[in-house]
């Protein structure tokens, strides 16, 4: 029985113990599912903060069940501690009766299970409970923010909304005002800054609300949209559209515009704009218009009296310093012009460049320039003038577009730099550093447009520039790109296409050059600028002006060869030509006949098809048809000069030879201290075939023929345009073309074309004039042959005929 009583009391207690933790879990499951029944959490601070309540009321409903909830586990935890169970659960055979202590096992394992349910869900509840409460703080928080920012950033707004509607509009500003309204409103733009910084705020905070799932009411949603409305009206329609307009009037009317270059002429011309933005220029006094800027027509004539220097690369570099100095690139630096080249992000050679675009960057460069130099500049003339010779150069059909490279190569030529500090950043590299042929010839081809313009080019070796391509590639045989260092050194050689760029670089050095000398000629001491001494006469000593232009003294022959000073000599220098006279004056004619120098890298031919992928500059006008003839013409002059010049002749003086091409000198520096790689300036003209010299003779009169013949054409067609009563229009901005606004567009078109016969006439001219020059030089020499040969003819027969008695005479004398 006493078994039986203990049994009885364990299931009472057992059972009570069971019934309470079956409650508990009942409650907990209740109270489980009434959480997760609750709404999400509200968009707006009202609604979270009346949810926030219903929480707090809820938690404090399940805190205040904590105690008994506790206490129950714990007499359950009392209980197993009392009644343990080790032994697994046993499942027992049907019909067999569970002994008491197999039952008391079962019940002890049924209360630990239960047991362990409530906790957890005591637990999994208390903690739901803490996590919506701390999301509900956190949202309410965020809440408050958004409130209270959109409250500032709507009071933000009015106010620049209350800026911009008393903005001007932009057509009713003055031009000179432009600038500050810019300033201005960049200022402005910059004031905004917090504004923008509180609606990214904002907006961050209203996604940190949507990724944790609360999504604002939508109140708030509509007043963050028009928010975010306002701002992008205000920012992007207002802001950046107001300065957008500012900063075009201020690039078409300010002072970086064309309307600044207005002031560049003056009456009676006046500067306009053709469609495409070129500016040509009206003289309202002859009624005329031309493309050529007044200033510029002066300096090309004054280039017209450089004619007389006898060398071309000498003249070429002539003329390039007198359009140097007028345009004010003598004083601008490298790194000057590099740095506006970043400024205006002109990186990419490729790419073109409109007129306005070319203003701006000229505009900028000369401000820069008269702000390092400090020094007054006009700058509308100059930047006027650099356009017209740009136009000139690289856009001569007017068509408004030039490339970057043509841009950037035209003022890294004419700037204040180091010959190779030009040469580097002339370098057009490709990828990986290296530079292929295609590159190559662009960057030649660009520059060769510079002599080109001069009318110089067929010296240099023509407009093709293949064989320099292949020249310069010699210095990396069998490789299908260079690298830098190859392209300078094949530059340092002075190639005949570039050979006038060094020789720019000589002519500006010796413009400050004094040497304590006394020209043979014309008696000038000092002398001023380059110095050529003889080789092969004690002191001769040369100025550069009897040299340039051939001047001489009567009976007295310069013999060759020349020494070309453009720095002052060091005495070291004085004792090392010394030393070369006086082994010269033991050399023969035949000695330098046999051992000619250039003075550069000669280039060959200049009369080989064009086969290159070499790109057009600019378009083919009408007449370029006869300018290439022309060209050709002239290429074959010289390479007929080159083909049939000689050495001197005891008769022949080294100012009488033929061109720069036959005549070939050293020049030397303080920086040389051995003798010049580029040679003597010897004049070569081979006299000994005279039929080949005659036949030469005869095909130039030949294309002279030719030449004279288009000269006439087109002079017909001259005579003709003008006598057409519609080129007597009035030009624009006359009352007669501002009736009829074709018959004015009609008159331009013909004024044009009357200019560009004129212009054609004028070239055409003048390569005649060179031709027959030539044709002169080649007959003097022919008959300076004929008689030298008959000279050396009658003196043969004279000692021909006094041998016999000579050695009759000897002969009786033994007797």
């Amino acid at each position: 029985n006493q078994p039986k009583v203990r049994l009885e009391a364990f299931s009472d207690n057992s059972g009570k113990l069971q019934l309470s933790l079956q409650e508990i879990i009942e409650w907990l499951t209740a109270k489980d599912e009434e959480l997760s029944e609750q709404l999400p959490i509200g968009g707006d601070v009202g609604a979270v903060q009346h949810q926030r309540e219903f929480h707090q009321a809820f938690m404090e409903d399940v805190k205040s069940r904590g105690p008994y909830i506790y206490s129950v586990l714990e007499s359950a935890q009392t209980f197993l501690v009392q009644h343990p169970f080790q032994e697994p659960e046993e499942t027992l055979p049907d019909g067999k009766e569970v002994s008491p202590r197999r039952r008391m096992l079962n019940v002890s394992r049924s209360v630990w299970k239960q047991a362990n349910v409530a906790s957890d869900l005591w637990e999994k509840l208390t903690a739901r409970c803490v996590d919506r409460h701390r999301h509900m703080e956190r949202t309410l928080e965020r809440l408050l923010q958004i409130q209270a920012t959109m409250e500032e950033l709507a009071v933000a707004l009015e106010q620049a909304e209350g800026v911009r509607d008393a903005w001007e509009p932009v057509g009713d500003l003055f031009i000179d005002s432009l600038q500050d309204h810019i300033d201005a409103t960049k200022l402005f733009k910059e004031e905004l800054s917090q504004v923008k910084e509180g609606m990214k705020h904002i907006n961050d905070l209203a996604h940190q609300l949507a990724i944790s799932d609360v999504h604002l009411s939508m109140e708030n949603a509509r007043a963050l949209e028009h928010l975010n409305n306002r701002w992008k009206l205000l920012q992007v329609g207002s802001i950046e559209e107001r300065l957008k307009q500012l900063q075009d009037a201020h690039r078409d009317f300010g002072p970086g515009s064309q309307h600044f270059l207005s002031s560049s002429v003056q009456i009676p011309w006046e500067r306009a704009i053709s469609p495409n933005k070129v500016p040509y220029y009206i003289n309202h006094q002859a009624q005329t218009t031309c493309w050529d800027h007044p200033k510029m027509t002066e300096l090309y004539q004054a280039l017209a009296d450089l004619n007389n220097i006898r060398f071309s690369a000498y003249r070429t570099a002539m003329k390039l310093r007198h359009v140097q100095k007028a345009l004010r690139l003598d004083l601008l630096k490298l790194s000057s012009l590099v740095d506006v080249f970043r400024e205006q992000e002109l990186q990419h050679a490729e790419h073109v460049m409109d007129v306005v675009e070319v203003i701006h960057a000229l505009t900028s460069l000369y401000e820069k320039l008269e702000e390092e130099r400090s020094v007054l500049i006009n700058i509308p003339l100059c930047v006027d003038m650099c356009l017209n010779w740009l136009l000139n150069v690289y856009d001569s059909g007017r068509n408004g577009k030039m490339r970057v490279l043509s841009f950037k190569m035209s003022l890294v030529i004419l700037c204040n730099a180091d010959i190779q500090e030009k040469y580097k950043c002339k370098q057009v590299c490709g990828p990986g550093g290296l530079t292929d042929q295609k590159h190559l010839s662009l960057l030649l081809h660009e520059a060769i447009q510079i002599p080109r313009q001069l009318g110089e080019v067929a010296a240099f070796g023509g407009s093709n520039v293949e064989p320099s391509v292949r020249s310069c590639f010699r210095m990396a045989p069998g490789k299908s790109a260079i690298e830098v260092s190859h392209f300078l050194e094949w530059m340092g050689l002075e190639p005949q296409s570039v050979v006038w760029l060094p020789v720019l670089h000589r002519v500006t050095v010796a413009e400050t050059a004094n040497h304590q000398a006394r020209c043979y000629i014309c008696k000038q001491c000092p002398i001023k600028g380059f110095r050529y001494r003889s080789l092969k006469q004690f002191n001769v000593d040369i100025c550069q002006t009897c040299f340039l232009t051939g001047r001489t003294t009567k009976g007295k022959k310069l013999h060759y060869p020349i020494m070309e000073y453009y720095t002052p000599t060091t005495s070291g220098e004085k004792m090392r030509d010394f030393a070369k006279t006086l082994k010269n004056k033991f050399r023969s004619k035949q000695y330098f006949s046999k051992h000619p120098q250039r003075g550069y890298l000669p280039v060959q031919s200049v009369l080989e098809v064009e086969s290159s992928e070499t790109p057009c500059s600019s378009p083919r006008l009408p007449h370029a048809d006869t300018h290439s003839r022309i060209e050709h013409f002239a290429s074959r002059l010289a390479e007929m000069e080159n083909q049939n010049c000689s050495f001197f002749t005891d008769s022949l003086s080294p100012d009488e030879s033929l061109d720069e091409d036959q005549y070939l000198l050293r020049h030397s520096s303080p920086a040389l201290e051995q003798d010049s790689p580029h040679g003597h300036l010897l004049a070569h003209l081979d006299c000994q075939d005279r039929e080949e010299l005659q036949h030469t003779l005869q095909r130039l009169e030949n294309e002279n023929r030719v030449l004279q013949g288009e000269y006439r054409r087109l002079k017909w067609k001259h005579e003709e345009a003008a006598a057409s009563p519609q080129l007597l229009e009035s030009g624009p901005g006359s009352p007669a073309g501002q009736q009829d606004q074709e018959l004015l567009a009609e008159a331009r078109i013909l004024r044009q074309h009357k200019t560009r016969l004129e212009t054609r006439m004028q070239i055409l001219e003048d390569h005649n004039k060179q031709l027959e020059s030539q044709l002169c030089r080649l007959r003097e020499l022919l008959l300076q042959n004929r008689v030298g040969r008959k000279r050396i003819l009658y003196f043969s027969q004279r000692k021909t005929e006094s041998r016999p008695r000579r050695e009759k005479k000897s002969s009786g004398g033994a007797e």
